[in-house]
């Protein structure tokens, strides 16, 4: 079950009961389960309920939300992400910063971006307190380390823009730091791997992106949409239509590889895995609907 937000956290991203059901009702069957993005800094959030990690007394939260999930027996990660320059103004209560200067928000300096790595670490350790098997570091759909990534909103002149070197420096110090706090349990990275546009995050940047990755400890790529979002419009009646880039990516590297993208059909999800084309499939929105369907797709495949 890949990461989706709920918006049924509270206001200090608090997690719920509300919140803790609707894990708990979907958990049964699930190979592993991906908790929705997490901000690790109130410079970060999102939307008004987003789920949090900044703070050491979210960690009891957490905590009761992983003890239900490991009651049924399913492994469980948490997402943990920044919004950067798409952060709520209203939320945060101030300008939104990224890359490069838009209209919508201003420039990191040096400093804070060398500062921001540590504040992901901090979270993950908090995630490993809290009794998750590991983390996943949200670089796709435009948030921040997709931000640095994609030339279509990295502008920097300096040593975090322009090459893609570059462009990467930014989200392996976040993998690095990430890396040492996790202690040894999973490090996922959901990767924006195609922005869908001729000017944007190409597949081959992607794919060399993914070495990197792997080279750095990383022990799954969950492969989604850059800035063109998780259902992209262009997109959306095409069946796993983030699979063949996940397929690119897997010819990359040797760590497994998340395929994604309206999958709603155990035979079609069962058959891209033996078939070689990715090595986990992630249902989404088909969860959502139906709370059970991963029981009923294991049922299916049964028979």
């Amino acid at each position: 079950m890949p990461p989706m937000q709920t918006g049924r956290a509270t206001v200090e991203g608090a997690v719920t009961d509300r919140l803790i059901g609707f894990y708990e009702r979907r958990s049964a069957a699930l190979g592993l389960l991906i908790v929705e993005h997490c901000y690790i800094s109130p410079r970060g959030k999102l939307s008004p309920k987003q789920l949090g990690i900044y703070d050491d007394e979210l960690i009891g939260g957490l905590e009761g939300l992983v003890d239900r999930i490991h009651a049924v027996g399913t492994p469980v990660v948490v997402q943990i992400t920044h919004a950067g320059g798409v952060a709520n103004r209203r939320v945060i209560g101030g300008e939104p910063a990224g890359p490069s200067t838009t209209k919508n928000c201003r420039e990191l300096t040096r400093s804070e971006i060398e500062a921001v790595p540590e504040e992901f670490a901090v979270a993950a350790e908090r995630a490993i307190k809290a009794g998750f098997d590991g983390v996943e570091l949200h670089g796709a759909h435009g948030f921040l380390l997709n931000q640095f990534f994609s030339p279509l909103l990295n502008k920097r002149e300096d040593e975090y823009g322009g090459s893609l070197e570059n462009r990467m420096r930014f989200p392996l110090m976040v993998v690095e730091k990430v890396r040492e706090s996790v202690r040894g349990r999973l490090l996922l990275y959901r990767l924006g791997a195609d922005d869908l546009d001729p000017n944007g995050t190409r597949i081959e940047n992607s794919a060399a992106f993914a070495l990197k990755l792997q080279q750095c400890g990383v022990d799954i790529v969950d492969v989604s949409g850059g800035l063109c979002g998780s259902e992209p419009k262009q997109l959306r009646r095409v069946k796993g239509y983030f699979v063949p880039q996940a397929y690119e990516i897997k010819k990359a590297v040797k760590i497994p590889v998340i395929g994604v993208g309206g999958i709603n059909n155990a035979e079609y999800a069962d058959r891209l895995v033996r078939d070689g084309k990715v090595d986990l499939v992630a249902v989404g929105r088909a969860l959502w609907k139906d709370p059970k369907w991963a029981e009923k797709a294991v049922e299916a495949l049964k028979a």
